[in-house]
């Protein structure tokens, strides 16, 4: 952790609903006018699209275990190093991996591959990473120690999976079977390596549906925000009774389900980030002495 040079994360499993914190955030970023270096957890796999698929044939037949969810199919050394160069100077290296075209054209680079590795601008604030490993904790790594601010995004595991399917067919030409391929395979690594991370985290946010789900792999359409409620639960630190009320009075229709848990309406999640995070990343700025008066 740094004064000087906080790292902010937000950390889920895929098609958990990282992006969703991550504009929120952006929106923070921008109104109290705080420069931030933006890394997606996606740059540090080990590999790249064609180099998985060799990768990924080769482990199955010698009957090892592989996934983007593990230190595997991940350089977690990478991107601790960077957490830790930011927090001590504000310097480092990111790259960026093209998932699609319109990707490809803005980095010049093909889909399914990274781009070289640059520097991280010397001028920001704040380090803000968004991925799959903001928080993971291993015998050799501990990512969490280094970030000021972690955000886990946690959805139910069926409403998670039916995220996924409808991301991944929709926007990356999979099959459904394939996904389903995908979920079975990396479930030893999404049980040691994405499940533990939300228990060192500072605050999570768990959507849940009303509607149901029991079948995710039948389901045709993800549940929308009023369709849902959303759990939110503070680990560290505490927050007192009367800021729990205060955030109780401000949320229409929220209520309170346990000492460090409020339930809110799935539609005023958007608005419950910005309440709680703003705070948060003030806080951040302040201690680093970029904001000189109250906002």
């Amino acid at each position: 952790m740094s004064k000087k040079h906080p790292i902010v994360a937000v950390t889920g499993s895929s098609g958990a609903g990282t992006s969703t914190v991550k504009r929120a955030i952006e929106h923070i970023f921008d109104r109290v006018g705080a420069r931030a270096a933006f890394v997606e957890g996606d740059s540090f796999h080990r590999y790249d699209r064609k180099e998985m698929k060799r990768e990924l044939a080769k482990a199955k037949k010698e009957g090892r275990n592989l996934s983007h969810f593990g230190p595997e199919g991940n350089l977690f050394d990478k991107q601790l190093d960077l957490f830790k160069r930011y927090g001590k100077s504000g310097t480092g290296e990111r790259r960026y991996y093209i998932h699609n075209q319109e990707e490809a054209v803005l980095h010049q680079c093909k889909p399914g591959t990274f781009s070289p590795w640059e520097p991280i601008p010397t001028d920001t604030d704040v380090l803000f990473y968004e991925g799959l490993h903001g928080g993971v904790v291993t015998e050799d790594i501990n990512m969490a120690k280094e970030v000021d601010l972690l955000i886990g995004v946690c959805p139910t595991i069926n409403l998670e999976w039916i995220q996924k399917i409808q991301r991944d067919t929709a926007e990356r030409g999979y099959q459904p079977h394939d996904v389903m391929d995908v979920i079975y395979r990396r479930m030893y690594d999404y049980m040691h390596y994405i499940l533990p991370q939300f228990s060192v985290t500072n605050i999570n946010f768990q959507r849940i549906p009303v509607v149901d789900t029991s079948n995710p792999f039948m389901v045709r359409n993800i549940p929308t925000p009023n369709q849902s409620l959303v759990l939110i639960h503070f680990l560290k630190p505490k927050p007192s009774v009367e800021y729990k009320l205060n955030l109780k009075g401000l949320i229409e229709e929220s209520f309170i389900t346990g000492f460090n848990t409020l339930v809110i309406p799935g539609g005023k999640m958007m608005y419950a980030m910005e309440l709680i995070l703003t705070e948060q990343i003030l806080r951040l700025m302040e201690c680093r002495g970029h904001l000189q008066t109250e906002m």
